[in-house]
């Protein structure tokens, strides 16, 4: 048997294989544009996405089946009879709804949103997005008088226009702001708030099951499974007990911890109650998620500032750590997620002086990024006792430097995985499932113990966090 997973993250879409040897292949990468049309705006091309996504599946050959995840909380408006969308993907860094969620948090929505859907007023989910595509695209509005608007995150849109069929999984849908956590049903209540219309949404189904058929040059593919990119990683990494976390450093890093059958709501600690998945004819599996929202990104910028020209440059430095100086970089560029939730919050370098070179500031980059990860970790330890080591993977886990930074100030041994392609595996292996086979394939992992006690520099670090969300009310 021959199956595929679709990766469609943020700034690329990935096909990999896992072939009937058990070897898991990365077949095809291709990177997307990405605009920022306005401050706080996140842009993406839905029909570029999707030729992409058709090109990596011609790449892979002819399949039993195929697995595809998606973005999240990125969404947009389409046309029930075109198919054809009405405005760019809405990208989930997109921070445009800040000011219609602080009125909605005047009135009191926070509540409802909390109670009902576990998550907090903020434009990270697609809620508000679908919510303003309403109001302000002509187009959009024609569409619901009509009565052929569609909205969804893009995964609904990609299974509507590859398969024909309006669905979204649960896992997806527990990121929109508009499910109700208990039932996994729309809320009503929610998608008035927002300004959704409940009828424009997709069906909600479990992650693992029928989503339809492509047609590819090699004939009908099913696709057997649709799930949230970190749900998918996730599941590739193993996670399968309460207490078992991990943590994807990509664009942003974000850290899922599975908790069972069991939702956990505890707004105070700044994590959100979420769907890990659920397999066709069984329970939903619950999960605590904490999101970092610059990770990668954060150190990509660096380099566009010309800060260091090669990654290598960052593996080791030969000063002390930058924090030692009383040199600290908060990555909120682009506001600050779990436990704090400052959509407005922005990045800031603290205690700078003449003697700071470029190393250093990159130094403290992936500093920040490390402590910010750390405040995630804490937080959902409170929560549930984290079982055994954190096992982390993405881009930033190659990097010696970040991860016996990463063990010395959470104080926890780190586990990089040695296959870097998890996101893509869970999704592989959850498309498997849904056949009625699994794969015998098991990621590897290396470690890292903590070495130097940094425990303290968080307290500093903490100050700098706290002049972040103070500038943005300055």
């Amino acid at each position: 048997m021959r199956i595929a997973g679709v990766d469609q993250g943020t700034t690329s879409t990935r096909a990999l294989v896992l072939n009937a040897d058990g070897k898991l292949e990365l077949v095809r990468s291709i990177i997307h544009h990405q605009s920022f049309p306005n401050e706080g705006w996140v842009e993406q091309d839905p029909e570029e996405i999707l030729r992409n996504i058709k090109t990596c599946l011609e790449a892979v050959g002819k399949l039993d089946a195929v697995g595809l995840d998606n973005q999240g909380e990125s969404c947009l408006a389409w046309d029930a009879e075109t198919k054809r969308a009405l405005y760019p993907v809405i990208g989930w860094q997109d921070r445009r709804t800040i000011p219609e969620l602080k009125a909605l948090r005047a009135k009191g929505g926070e509540t409802e949103t909390l109670s009902r859907a576990g998550l907090p007023l903020d434009p990270y989910f697609s809620a508000s997005k679908l919510g303003w595509i309403v109001k302000n695209v002509p187009e959009a509005q024609a569409a619901l008088k009509k009565g052929t608007l569609r909205l969804g995150t893009t995964d609904a849109f990609f299974l509507d226009r590859l398969t024909g069929r309006f669905l979204t999984d649960v896992t997806t849908a527990s990121r929109t702001s508009l499910m109700k956590l208990e039932d996994l049903n729309w809320d009503k209540t929610l998608c008035e708030l927002f300004g959704v219309p409940m009828e424009c949404l997709p069906e909600i189904v479990p992650t693992t099951g029928d989503f339809g058929t492509i047609d590819t040059e090699f004939g009908f593919v099913p696709i057997t499974a649709s799930v949230v990119d970190q749900q998918a990683a996730l599941y590739g990494f193993g996670c399968r007990h309460p207490g078992e976390a991990k943590i994807t450093f990509g664009t942003g890093a974000f850290a899922l911890m599975v908790t069972g059958e069991k939702i956990i709501n505890k707004p105070e600690l700044g994590l959100l109650p979420t769907v890990a998945w659920q397999l066709d004819g069984q329970d939903a599996v619950y999960a605590l998620d904490g999101g970092v929202f610059s990770a990668s990104s954060a150190i990509n910028w660096a380099r566009s500032l010309g800060l260091f020209e090669d990654f290598s440059e960052l593996n080791a430095f030969t000063t002390p750590p930058a924090i030692e100086s009383g040199l600290a970089f908060v990555p909120a560029l682009t506001g600050l997620g779990c436990p704090h939730w400052e959509p407005s919050a922005r990045g800031v370098w603290l205690g700078l002086s003449l003697g700071h070179s470029r190393e250093q500031l990159v130094q403290s980059i992936l500093e920040g990024v490390a402590f910010r990860a750390t405040e995630v970790i804490d937080a959902m330890n409170q929560c549930v006792s984290i079982r055994g080591a954190i096992q982390i993977d993405g881009g930033m886990s190659k990097n010696p430097y970040f991860v016996q930074f990463l063990a010395d100030v959470s104080g926890r041994e780190i586990c990089p995985a040695s296959v870097p392609e998890l996101t893509g595996l869970g999704t592989v292996k959850l498309a498997y499932h849904a056949t009625g086979h699994e794969p015998a394939f098991a990621p590897a992992f290396g470690s890292c113990a903590p070495g130097a006690d940094r425990r303290q520099a968080c307290r500093l670090f903490e100050k700098a966090v706290a002049t972040s969300r103070a500038w943005s009310n300055a």
